[in-house]
């Protein structure tokens, strides 16, 4: 799933509110200055030992003596940066608390265990071997015992070493301790690294925004978190139609489940609709706007917090706290391939990239011919694509273009390579690197804007703060065989552990690729395909470096976060698309190759002149959706092929650019001055460089789309749902978001998730007026 935002120009005659810092209603959630999570996993001997990992990562540096190329000496603030550690950052503290409360992944028992060894003499010298030693009695020492340099050589052998368990602890503490270290903010929202980078955290010129600083949403979506015991009061002041006691789907639901009656210590709650859809991002609202508008009772169930404009912070630690899947700290298993999932109402739409690509027409073609996925070479396909980009205001023209996007075209261009301008679904001067954390002015229209205001004019009710538990059945005799029907959802709100049943005519799951298998497998479905066929688009970037006196104006994270790509063509449809990410300085330092301390700071000190470059492969290869934060994906030889194809690219659009330094993440920290190196030794770098393995977590590797975990697809034995969106299984449910896309895409996702949930809004539709007229 996808995002953007930032006015340059605007009408004056729109703006009616201050925005400034002082006068701005930021949510809690989303401030600095938060206290942390509660520490309820570590002992005190593993906080030592979690404490002196952070600081062997990064430790308080004496520049003194150390030459950078800067003048650091001289700058206060760069000085400062040097010398704050992260312990006194508060940073182990901060992961504790993090990793107690919020982390999900299956390498948490690794890391758990990896810190109760270095706790000890005797773990220390397993993970740590020789190094760990001292000279004098008794040789044995803690991990936080050990000298700095060599804490240094220790976990910098862990990135290469030969077995995997110390590859995936090394990425996993660099992960969460340059996440952490570089976006957490005070109560006055600032970091102290900030200054010294050039970053200056929230979007500065946002001052303004236009007449609704709330948005057209602020008083429609009931956030089920605040209602307490009052949850029946507050359900029916939304409009619903509740009803209190005995509950036919509460029967079923437990039936199914085998569980005992509760005692009755409470009434049943049951809300009463025509449709239930479950999600609201790039699918599910979609869905719910077409058959609210059609006269149906939608009800939109939403696991994530809805945040008005005026109450959005875009700060970076905690907008991907509150606003993406795991805290903004998904990955897959093996941490090979780091995950970006919006989760808030408008979901991936509300904190996507903007960029508005229509179905490409070799893909269409493989559907339709390869697949006998007839209906997306039908006019009605067309038109859906026609309809959303119109109601997304889908355009391609652009006043100015940031920094990133600049360098990727003037690279492009100087070697010959084809460039395009990127469709986005906001204005010719939304000049914005800020949108991956909500878009302040309003102008990005993602669902938030979009599809749910229409939900909600025609009477549709959202309730935020919402889990769905799974989907209620009742299983009927026809013709001879038990058919399986969808009779509504149960689901659970805020502090409430009651289950909450809402009855519905038909049931729409659009949780995204990532959670849609989970709940129909915790609903009982049985179809073998469901979880599998994930694929995520998998991106590799390369890095430039441009001084501060030369070409091009402005820092690395302004302006429009995509406005140009270039595609290399594949023949086989599976090839790589070259576009430019947003990185603020939390993720771009997940991402940079980490040989030193030293090493370490002296990249993020040039952080705010970096550009970065990536390559995005239309995945063959694929995984699957185990649980809720289990996810396997194994990148395949061809996949992996076409992405060293792109980085050698990337590399090449960097120097024609202009780059002064140019390299890749891969964990050698390699890099190279092109201007004063020989063609051949440019030469020989580029082709080492993109020549690396990228399938044994030497390289991170990232994704912002997941798709294909429930595909659609002609017969049950290969698919999960049909070309209706139906499942198999379940008469009345449907699936409607990226995980029923049959392939991978190959382009950013959002307008083929809109028109394929606008078809199966449709689908139901007929569905809902042909009972009717039964």
């Amino acid at each position: 799933m996808d995002s953007n935002g930032k006015t340059q120009e605007g009408n004056s005659e729109d703006v009616a509110v201050d925005l400034s810092q002082s006068a701005t209603g930021v949510h809690d959630l989303l401030r600095g200055g938060r206290p942390n999570y509660k520490n309820t996993m570590f002992s005190e001997s593993q906080m030592e030992a979690l404490t002196a990992l952070c600081d062997t990562l990064m430790p308080s540096l004496d520049l003194d003596g150390i030459s950078n190329g800067n003048n650091a000496q001289e700058n206060d603030e760069l000085r400062s940066f040097y010398r704050t550690s992260a312990s006194s950052a508060g940073i182990p503290e901060h992961l504790a608390g993090y990793i107690s409360e919020r982390l999900m992944h299956a390498a948490l028992g690794l890391m758990k265990l990896s810190l109760w060894l270095l706790s000890t003499w005797f773990g220390t010298f397993i993970l740590c071997g020789r190094l760990s030693l001292c000279s004098h009695f008794p040789f044995f020492q803690r991990f936080s015992q050990i000298l700095q340099h060599r804490r240094e050589e220790i976990v910098l052998s862990w990135s290469h070493s030969y077995w995997y368990l110390f590859r995936l602890l090394f990425n996993g503490i660099k992960f969460l301790c340059c996440l952490a270290f570089y976006t957490k903010v005070d109560e006055k929202n600032n970091n102290p690294s900030w200054g010294a980078i050039g970053y200056c955290g929230a979007d500065p010129d946002v001052t303004k925004i236009m007449k609704d600083p709330d948005g057209p949403l602020s008083d429609k979506v009931i956030d089920l978190d605040l209602a307490g015991d009052n949850i029946v009061n507050t359900l029916r002041n939304a409009g619903c139609d509740v009803i209190e006691g005995n509950s036919q789907l509460e029967r079923l639901w437990k039936r199914r489940m085998k569980s005992k009656s509760e005692g009755r210590k409470k009434k049943a709650i049951t809300i009463k609709c025509d449709v239930t859809v479950v999600g609201s991002g790039t699918g599910g609202g979609v869905v719910a706007g077409v058959l609210a508008k059609a006269g149906y009772k939608v009800l939109v169930l939403e696991k994530g917090k809805y945040f008005t404009k005026n109450e959005l912070s875009l700060l970076e630690g905690p907008s991907l706290d509150q606003m993406y899947e795991g805290g903004g700290l998904l990955a897959t298993d093996d941490l090979g391939v780091v995950l970006l999932a919006g989760s808030t109402v408008g979901g991936g739409s509300r904190v996507n990239w903007s960029a508005s690509i229509r179905t490409p027409e070799h893909v269409i073609r493989e559907w339709s011919e390869k697949l006998k996925l007839t209906q997306f070479t039908t006019r009605q396909y067309t038109e859906a694509m026609d309809i959303v980009c119109r109601r997304m205001g889908v355009q391609e023209e652009i006043r100015s273009e940031g920094f990133m996007n600049k360098v990727l075209r003037k690279g492009c261009q100087e070697l010959g390579y084809p460039v395009n301008n990127i469709p986005r679904n906001a204005g010719s001067d939304h000049f914005c690197g800020w949108c991956c954390f909500g878009c302040k002015d309003g102008q990005k229209q993602g669902t938030n804007e979009t599809w749910l205001v229409d939900a909600v004019s025609s009477n549709a009710v959202i309730l935020s703060g919402c889990k769905a538990i799974g989907v209620v059945q009742e299983e009927k005799r026809n013709d001879g065989k038990w058919k399986k029907k969808a009779v509504g959802v149960v689901f659970q709100a805020g502090n409430v552990s009651q289950n909450i049943y809402v009855e519905s005519k038909v049931t729409v799951v659009a949780c995204g690729a990532l959670f849609s298998p989970s709940l129909l497998r915790k609903s009982g479905l049985k179809n073998p395909n469901i979880g599998k066929n994930l694929h995520l688009h998998p991106v590799q970037m390369a890095w430039g470096y441009f001084p501060e006196s030369e070409w091009p104006e402005g820092k690395s994270y302004e302006g429009g976060i995509m406005t140009s790509m270039s595609p290399i063509f594949d023949p086989s449809g599976y090839g790589t698309i070259i576009q430019t990410p947003s990185l603020h300085p939390g993720l771009f330092s997940v991402l940079m190759p980490w040989i030193s301390a030293l090493d370490m700071k002296e990249r993020m000190s040039r952080f705010a002149r970096t550009a970065h470059i990536f390559a995005l492969a239309r995945d063959k290869g694929s995984g699957t959706v185990n649980l809720p934060g289990n996810l396997t994906y194994s990148l395949n030889a061809y996949d992996e092929n076409n992405l060293k194809k792109g980085i050698e690219k990337v590399l090449r659009i960097m120097i024609a650019a202009g780059a002064e330094e140019v390299g890749t993440h891969h964990c050698s920290g390699e890099r190279l001055k092109p201007k004063t190196s020989s063609p051949h030794k440019v030469e020989n770098f580029i082709k080492r460089a993109s020549s690396k393995s990228l399938r044994d977590l030497s390289t991170p590797l990232c994704s912002a789309h997941q798709m294909g975990s429930c595909r659609m697809g002609i017969d049950k034995g290969h698919s999960v749902v049909n070309p209706r969106g139906e499942t198999w299984e379940v008469e009345g449910l449907f699936v409607a978001d990226a995980s029923v896309l049959p392939t991978a895409l190959g382009v950013n996702p959002m307008v083929t998730v809109q028109s394929v949930a606008y078809c199966i809004a449709n689908f139901i539709l007929e569905a809902l007026r042909s009972r009717e007229d039964n």
